[in-house]
């Protein structure tokens, strides 16, 4: 199977199951959030939701320096507009990568901060780690955001304790 191939049939498992958990969040607990410290419920969403871009700005240049370079954040205050922002970034990142050669997903890509490397890593694993599991793990903050608020958490990988 090529690689691009492989990132795609991944990511549109792991956009499946993002979907689930977005479609759940409560949108009068947009501006919640479980500590101080913690994101709100809505930022949190947000953030998940931009997350695939990473992939453009992974396969279309060899460097992005957090501090100096423009990455289109998500902002929205609903639970439709984020959903159907999702499914856009989604679509949108689905293509990236399918006209992506899989030869391009070996060369190196540079993450900086202010000039400073932060980390150096092949295309492959950039976008596993800025895309899929960054994913993953946002999504996992999410469904505790969820549990705290009482509402029924998606199954992922199976049923959850709400799906028995």
């Amino acid at each position: 199977m090529a690689l691009h191939t492989a990132f795609v049939n991944e990511l549109r498992h792991e956009a499946a199951n993002t979907r689930k958990i977005l479609e759940r969040i409560p949108e009068d607990q947009w501006n919640w959030k479980p500590h101080d410290k913690s994101s709100t419920l809505g930022k949190l969403a947000c953030h998940i939701a931009e997350l695939p871009r990473w992939a453009d700005q992974i396969v279309s240049k060899s460097e992005f320096d957090i501090v100096k370079d423009h990455f289109d954040r998500v902002s929205v205050t609903s639970k439709s507009e984020l959903i159907a922002t999702f499914d856009a970034i989604i679509k949108q990142t689905t293509a990236i990568l399918e006209n992506t050669k899989d030869e391009e997903f070996s060369s190196g890509w540079t993450f900086k901060r202010g000039g400073v490397t932060a980390f150096e890593l092949p295309r492959t694993l950039a976008i596993r780690n800025m895309v899929l599991n960054h994913i993953v793990h946002h999504r996992g903050q999410l469904s505790v955001y969820l549990r705290l608020l009482n509402v029924p958490v998606p199954g992922m990988y199976g049923p959850s304790a709400d799906e028995k």
